[in-house]
């Protein structure tokens, strides 16, 4: 069981603060990875740090976990949180989080393996033709890392 398995015994389905790193992985044509979750929607690798854990380290074990892609350096992009990204669970958990989100042209491999459980596809984007259903998170790091290049 997990930190936020064990939070959640103690205090139910209220609102938690959680902190968060994604990776927006850029392939040597520029293209971004998405992953598509279960739920439909396209987002950057990435997840919930674990206790001990850096935010890099969390970053960068997200991204191998969820689409079978190591990166190394990481480059900052911007923090993300308020309320416009809270999230309510089918199962009623609530949480804000403030996600870290970080870009990286270092990748170590580039062939996808995808886990079956927390990404269904995964696939590289040109930035400025992402699909429907990405989601809003995506869209504001992306314009975010395209206005400062």
């Amino acid at each position: 069981m997990g930190y936020i398995e064990d939070l959640r015994k103690i205090i139910g389905t209220r609102p938690l603060i959680l902190v968060g790193a994604v990776v927006g992985v850029i392939d040597e044509q520029g293209r971004i990875l998405l992953q598509q979750r279960p739920n439909g929607v396209w987002g950057l690798p990435g997840g919930l740090l674990e206790l001990e854990e850096s935010a890099e380290e969390a970053a960068r074990r997200e991204v191998y976990e969820e689409t079978g892609i190591e990166v190394g350096q990481l480059e900052l992009v911007g923090v993300f949180s308020g309320k416009q990204y809270f999230v309510k669970l089918a199962n009623g958990d609530e949480f804000y989080p403030v996600t870290i989100a970080y870009a990286s042209k270092d990748l170590k491999n580039n062939d996808i393996q995808i886990d079956g459980e927390e990404t269904i596809d995964a696939r590289f984007f040109n930035p400025r033709e992402l699909p429907e259903q990405a989601s809003p998170l995506v869209k504001s790091l992306i314009e975010r890392y395209i206005d400062e290049k």
